[in-house]
């Protein structure tokens, strides 16, 4: 029975590192000279694309170095040299993935926590949040000297003016202990249909809280970024001062992945219940058949009719950037079922639900799309409505967790 040759031995013939993001180490045997020997050229190449460090290697030549140039036990120095050390991307992804210490008031805990379960790249730290006994806000940020150097964010919940005020203090604070960058995450800009000035005398909060926010101290690495979603009005990007940068985000990706997964995604339409609306979000979704809505006067009663588009025998799903009283959707919901939807829902990123007018809303099991929503999607930009609709049929809460996650690393 022939021998069974000796182990190859290798020869590095080239390598070549491209200023990779994270150094490599190639661990190699130490060279073997018995009778009959191997040598393979191999070539090294580190490289890096979207911040994933890729490392591999290719084999350019395998030779005999025995008398008769034959080479003994191909199968074995195939499994051997057939290297690969493609590392993988979710290991790189963590690893080169800017370090975030992220801060969070008591109403937005929920959601930072499901925020820092995306990745290890983020670090929840806490506030205590005390007050006096007159009431006043008692405010300590532990070790604060431990964020020194570090991207820091802030993920805040303007609800009320008690709690605005409440958290400015802590927003014009962090970016001044000295951390690398600051990031405040609004999910909900609440002034945001406060900016209307239709009379010599009428005060615009939108522009006054825009301007409050521009205050914000730059710190280490340059002015604030501020991260919100679906704004409503979308001339209010130009409101905030050169010392904060508006970073513009949309909950509509999370209900064009929702829509995409229902049983009948091929027979949706989508509604628009007035030009705002259209404007905002058409191009977003612009793959679904329209409906457009508009308000029309008769007399002192404000009417919803449809402008353009057929609902008949559709699944139509109305969307809009929030919903207080909802009025203007219950209108719109009508209107959609007296033209033949066969099952209507609604979609806003910000739910507000003032006086838990969301109680509302009923749901619908089936045949009922004039007085009943199939589903009533909301994100958890409000934090207090989230726990009020909760399990509650229509209603379904899209999280924005995994978007500000994104954000933060930009």
């Amino acid at each position: 029975m022939a021998a069974t040759p000796p182990a190859p031995s290798f020869s590095l013939s080239s390598h070549k590192f491209l200023k990779p993001n994270s150094s490599h180490s190639l661990f190699l045997p130490k060279p073997v000279k018995p009778k009959n020997s191997y040598s393979f050229g191999l070539n090294c190449e580190a490289k890096s694309f979207n911040n994933h460090n890729i490392c591999t290697f290719t084999i350019e030549h395998v030779s005999n170095m025995n008398k008769d140039n034959s080479i003994h036990n191909s199968n074995t120095s195939s499994s051997l040299v057939s290297v690969s050390a493609a590392t993988s991307a979710s290991q790189f992804s963590t690893k080169n993935a800017k370090k975030v210490v992220l801060f969070y008031c008591a109403e937005t805990k929920s959601l930072a926590e499901k925020i820092a379960a995306e990745t290890d790249a983020i670090e929840l730290r806490t506030i205590s949040w005390g007050k006096f006994p007159d009431g006043f806000p008692n405010i300590f940020i532990p070790n604060a000297q431990g964020i020194r150097g570090k991207h820091v964010a802030f993920l805040a919940s303007f609800s009320s003016p008690a709690v605005i005020f409440e958290q400015i203090p802590v927003i014009y604070a962090l970016p001044k202990l000295f951390v690398a960058s600051f990031s405040l995450v609004l999910p909900f800009f609440p002034t945001g249909t406060s900016e209307r000035m239709e009379d010599e005398g009428d005060v615009a909060t939108a522009f006054t809280l825009a301007r409050l926010l521009s205050n914000i101290p730059i710190s280490r690495g340059g002015p604030t970024s501020l991260v919100t979603f679906d704004i409503h009005a979308l001339q209010e990007r130009f409101y905030f001062g050169d010392n904060i940068l508006p970073c513009f985000e949309s909950g509509i990706p999370l209900l064009k992945r929702r829509l995409q997964n229902l049983p009948d995604s091929d027979n949706i339409s989508i509604a628009f219940p007035d030009d705002g609306a259209w404007k905002r979000f058409h191009m977003q979704l612009q793959h679904f058949p329209t409906i457009v809505c508009a308000k029309v006067r008769e007399g002192d009663q404000r009417i919803v009719r449809i402008k353009e588009g057929d609902p008949k025998g559709r699944h139509v799903v109305i969307v809009d950037d929030l919903v207080q009283s909802g009025g203007t959707l219950i209108e719109c919901q009508k209107v959609l079922a007296s033209h033949g939807a066969a099952m209507i829902s609604a979609y806003v990123t910000h739910g507000i639900f003032p006086n838990k007018s969301w109680t509302r809303f009923g749901h619908d099991n089936g045949g009922h799309p004039g007085t009943a929503f199939t589903y009533f999607w909301i994100t958890d930009s409000c934090p207090l409505t989230v726990k009020d609709v909760m399990n509650t049929p229509p209603f379904e809460v899209l999280s924005l967790a995994s978007s500000i996650s994104t954000s933060l690393q930009i």
